[in-house]
């Protein structure tokens, strides 16, 4: 049973006892969306909408949850039965997993009791924005490996566990081959790799001891080579495939210090000079999109890229300025016009226009026009149940990521970019804003 129940704050609980003593229940539109695009991102991928419908489709407060409820002093005995018979009944439209996207385009609409709506409120944001900015920071780092793998080593420095897990599944649709998060692998059925520690080698009696005995174990391993000294690590590895002959299966030597771009050169002399030309490099160490962009363009011979830190918490981009209004309730369109934090009333579409190929405009529109473009917005729950004809597996939503990225204009994704994207709002939903404007001012 899920455990999501208690995860939201306070206010929504008392604006649910709120709406529950006064009667308030009518339909809602809660729209999420992105205001302000952080400064080193000139689009978003949109991520975690499997793990959220998950979620919501099995949120239920057990007595645990209504107990420690009830001890708040904060709702009243009918309340707290209306929890406990809590089902979400509502309706969600979304962008599929993998679409890139832009500041101020709903990203995901509810529709629903307005009660039900607002206590999903920071579920929705916790579970969209983090995959949302992990799965933007993978897209980075992959486009900047130039076709070398790149593989997620960023667990151990995540924000948590959840963080972690979730992280890898959101680095996987941003393009990363695999993860060394092996609870992930079996959570999402992730691809694993990892190599060895500079413990082993550490805790053996020599390095090339450590190398043979590894080896031994597991034939096809990568074998991890600047505990010492870096060059003498790769001399020793092809003493080892000297020694082993037709039983030498080492794939990999692994760089994680130093000057990356000098030493995987040496590297691939010494192994080529050696005839071990099949044995890979991978290279890791504080990596990130910047210095990862710099090796390729000179072209270090490095065949994989293992990144930890920097991706685990897209360091130069941490948070999001992710929302979740109202926009729609009882019939009648929402907004809020606080400085900086307007939003757009009603529910909406969101068109894709594309020339050639390539996308050129995105149009936010009022929900039920018909515009030019492709509509981004589509149902995946109605009723409460997820729609079974929009159910992906996770290689479909990454083939997906993939395409889409593909269609962006390039320099578009040109890290350094400080591009924008084309975003227009409709004539109607224009209009609409206005009206809906008048309406609340008065």
């Amino acid at each position: 049973m899920s455990s999501s129940a208690l995860f939201a704050d306070l206010y929504e609980f008392t604006m649910l006892r709120a709406y529950f003593e006064l009667g308030m229940n009518a339909p809602a539109t809660f729209s999420l969306f992105v205001r302000n695009m952080p400064p080193q991102r000139n689009f978003l991928i949109a991520a975690g909408l499997n793990d959220l419908l998950h979620e919501i489709e099995h949120l239920r407060f057990e007595p645990r949850h209504i107990d420690y409820l009830g001890s708040l002093k904060i709702s009243s005995q009918p309340f707290l039965d209306w929890l406990a018979d809590f089902r979400f009944s509502g309706d969600i439209y979304a962008m599929r997993e993998g679409t890139p996207f832009f500041q101020n385009e709903p990203i995901l609409e509810v529709i629903a009791p307005i009660a039900e709506a607002q206590l999903i409120e920071t579920l929705v944001l916790n579970q969209i924005g983090l995959q949302t900015i992990l799965a933007s920071k993978a897209a980075r780092v992959v486009a900047a490996a130039r076709g070398a793998s790149v593989v997620d080593f960023g667990a151990r420095r995540a924000h948590g566990v959840d963080a972690a897990t979730k992280g890898a599944r959101a680095f996987y649709i941003g393009g990363v081959e695999s993860t060394s998060n092996v609870a992930a692998g079996q959570a999402y059925g992730l691809p694993v790799a990892g190599t060895m520690a500079h413990s082993f080698v550490e805790a053996c009696a020599s390095e090339m001891d450590a190398f043979q005995s590894f080896s031994e174990v597991f034939p096809e391993t990568t074998l991890l080579v600047d505990t010492y000294d870096t060059i003498e690590g790769v001399k020793k590895v092809v003493a080892l495939a000297r020694a082993l002959g037709t039983n030498f299966k080492v794939r990999a030597v692994r760089l994680d210090s130093g000057d990356l771009d000098m030493l995987s050169r040496q590297t691939r002399r010494i192994l080529d000079d050696a005839g071990l030309t099949d044995v890979q490099i991978v290279a890791s160490g504080g990596l990130e999109e910047t210095k990862i962009d710099a090796l390729t363009l000179r072209g270090a011979p490095i065949d994989v890229f293992g990144v930890g830190t920097d991706m685990a918490v897209s360091s130069d981009a941490p948070a999001v300025d992710i929302a979740y209004k109202l926009t729609e309730y009882a019939g009648k369109g929402r907004m809020k016009l606080s400085a900086g934090k307007q939003s757009l009333p009603g529910r909406k579409q969101v068109f894709r226009e594309f020339r050639d190929g390539v996308a050129v405009r995105d149009v936010i529109a009022r929900e039920g026009e018909t515009l030019p473009g492709v509509p981004l917005l589509q149902p995946f729950m109605l009723s409460g149940r997820p729609v079974a004809e929009q159910t992906c597996d996770l290689p479909q939503i990454r083939d997906y990521a993939k395409e889409q990225l593909a269609a962006l204009p390039p320099h578009l994704k040109a890290l350094g970019s400080h591009a924008r994207y084309d975003v227009a709002i409709s004539d109607a939903l224009a209009s609409y804003e206005r009206e809906t404007r008048a309406r609340v001012i008065d």
